[in-house]
């Protein structure tokens, strides 16, 4: 292993030869490990305070059917290997499991109707299985804090690798999404391990370095889809490198170099392949029946077809797993959203469509200011290091490795929904955001003390609304409260918050009856939470939503709009989701909260002149009027 002080002198100008070794050069791996240790702790206890989020319904049962049923057809739009490692306590626990909706088309739809199921009869214990479940999954961003700290230290020094874990550990992106079970985190760690790993490689290329490599780079395709983009970007990376200058005694002739990388890429593919035990290996591309528009060409969504069959490829064998090619597809048809049925919103607009500035949108509010801030100087405030070749490598692969997924995923436009998808940048960017740290002691006084305060606003402002990272937004937009306003879905609200509704109706009694429009993938009933939904504003399909329920058409204009009572809304529904209601239950905007649960449920107290006014803003008859007309004879 590289000591502290090795690392930090190849950090340092090579007019540097001996420096005094600082307390943060002694104990800067102790430092990261105590890091390290309140991220999984935090990470622990609000993965046991949250219930299921939307996705993580689905996951879990498909990680425990890959167990037991030896198949790979649930939820897979996205690689196993997350879910897998999720289901290991659960599979080794008393569990139950009901089958009758498996499917095993790629759609997302079977693998959320056995989510269901497994909660059903699983029942109050539901939330236990889905905490060890996440618990499971914390190894995943402890490497990748533990990848942050030793590339910010390879590269600047010590003071950057420190800064760089801080920045991963107390992010409130990756607390909250390191919470759950769903493949986010797990993507972003083992993409950020793929890419250091190969950035040791290009600086010493070794077959040992070339298996390091390859290994790790197949772990992360078992990740998500997204970084499929490595087995192109990294050959491109290779050459790019070619330019710099290089060092004679680990330069290796081009074909030595070039066989490396060939099994560093076949490796990791087949590896790939290993982790869906081979199934559908080398199918032949005829024997596929694609629905995204992309590979299905103009054959439809509904029956399938096959443009790269019709190109005369059909013979070709492809070296992928069957349902890894299949969740793909299944992916890009969500993605491209051709029947504009996936609606999408951003700063209170909505539209059939996504726009290619969403994520840069939801960086710049969903990032600590101090985070932004720390950027700047990174960008603008030159460390005193020399630029020799290492450290040229390593912002090479960071920054393009960078680019090009916030770029892949701004070129997604038919919807949009999550900021996660944007999740992978994030280690890339902590590392780069380090170099600010480089030289510390030679760095002027001014600037430490701006840097300094940048990050413990950064750290402050996350620990601030822990545990509930997820619906983190920064100063610029009034913090959480307000970002219901810019941002919903997985950014806001996204059913983690039912458990703590119900320890907040057990603390107000005098709250019942209540009525309670909870968005999430799990019957409130079994966490005790039976409640009838409030009434929508109006006998339509008015609002936005994945998948519209149609409203009753049955009943009178008394029965719609604002009524008396205690209500608990979560504020994908206040802003125009009508997902699993078929109500429009926007008018809870005209009504000042009188608490709330979290950031994403919030509680509401109408009195009859409350309801009554803003029925009469709505073109609806008063109360009084529809207890008249109730009371009349038929």
């Amino acid at each position: 292993m590289i000591s502290d002080d090795t690392v930090e002198s190849s950090a340092e100008s090579p007019a540097v030869v001996e420096r005094r070794p600082t307390f943060i050069d002694r104990y800067a791996q102790r430092i990261a490990g105590a890091f390290l240790l309140c991220h999984a702790l935090m990470i622990a206890w609000g993965a046991y305070r949250h219930s299921p989020t939307f996705d993580e319904v689905a996951y879990l049962p498909a990680g425990v059917s890959h167990w037991e049923l030896g198949r790979f057809d649930l939820a897979s739009v996205s690689p196993p290997l997350v879910r897998l490692v999720a289901a290991i306590p659960v599979v080794l626990s008393e569990h139950e499991t009901e089958w009758r909706h498996y499917d095993t088309s790629p759609s997302t739809t079977p693998a959320h109707e056995v989510g269901r199921d497994f909660t059903v009869v699983n029942g109050e214990r539901t939330f236990w299985l889905f905490t060890i479940a996440r618990w499971a999954c914390i190894p995943f961003s402890l490497i990748g804090g533990y990848v942050c700290f030793a590339w910010g230290r390879a590269l600047y020094g010590s003071h950057s690798g420190i800064l760089a874990c801080g920045l991963w550990c107390f992010s409130p992106n990756v607390l909250a999404h390191a919470q759950l079970m769903t493949p986010d985190v797990g993507t972003t760690a083992l993409g950020v391990a793929a890419a250091y790993t190969f950035w040791q490689w290009l600086r010493e290329p070794s077959w040992r370095s070339t298996l390091l490599a390859g290994f790790v780079l197949g772990l992360a395709e078992l990740a998500k889809t997204t970084l499929i983009v490595f087995f192109a970007l990294w050959p491109l990376m290779w050459l790019m490198s070619r330019c710099l200058p290089r060092r004679t005694d680990v330069s290796l002739p081009i074909r030595r170099e070039l066989s490396q990388i060939g099994v560093m890429l076949v490796f990791a593919l087949y590896l790939l392949n290993m982790g869906y035990g081979f199934q559908g290996s080398l199918t032949r591309i005829r024997e596929y029946a694609f629905v995204s528009h992309t590979l299905a060409g103009d054959y439809g969504e509904a029956d399938g077809g096959n443009r790269l069959a019709a190109w005369g490829l059909g013979a070709v064998p492809v070296p992928f797993p069957r349902n890894y090619i299949l969740g793909l597809d299944s992916q890009k048809r969500q993605l491209d959203n051709h029947s504009g049925r996936q609606r999408s919103y951003l700063a209170s607009k909505w539209q059939s469509h996504g726009w290619w500035y969403y994520y840069l949108y939801a960086l710049a509010i969903k990032v600590p200011l101090g985070t932004w801030v720390l950027l700047l100087l990174a960008i603008f405030a030159r460390p005193p290091i020399d630029d020799g070749r290492e450290r040229r490598l390593g912002e090479l692969v960071i920054i393009t490795t960078l680019l090009l997924i916030l770029t892949l995923v701004s070129a997604q436009t038919g919807f949009n929904h999550h900021m996660r998808y944007a999740l992978p940048i994030f280690p890339f960017a902590f590392v780069f955001v380090s170099r600010v740290a480089s030289r510390w002691g030679t760095r002027p006084v001014r600037l430490r003390s701006l840097v300094t305060m940048a990050a413990l606003w950064t750290f402050a402002s996350s620990v601030w609304i822990y545990p509930h990272s997820l619906s983190y937004f920064n100063e610029l937009v009034g913090g959480p409260k307000g970002g219901h306003a810019h941002l919903v879905d997985s950014n806001i609200d996204w059913g983690q918050d039912l458990l703590l509704l119900r320890e907040w109706l057990d603390d107000h009694p005098e709250a019942r009856p209540i009525g309670i429009a909870y968005f999430g993938n799990i019957d409130p009933a079994i966490a005790g939470v039976d409640a009838p939904l409030p009434p929508g504003s109006e006998p339509t399909d008015a609002g936005e939503t994945d998948f519209p329920t149609k409203p009753s058409r049955d009943l009178s204009p008394c029965d719609y709009g604002p009524q008396p009572g205690w209500y608990a809304v979560s504020v994908n529904y206040l802003r125009g989701v009508t997902w699993n209601t078929g109500r429009n239950l926007t008018y809870f905007q005209h009504f000042e909260p009188v608490d709330r649960v979290g950031y994403a449920i919030m509680i509401y107290h109408i009195t009859p002149q409350d309801a009554d006014r803003v029925r009469q803003q709505l073109g609806l008859p008063a109360l009084e009027s529809c207890a008249a007309t109730e009371s009349e004879p038929r």
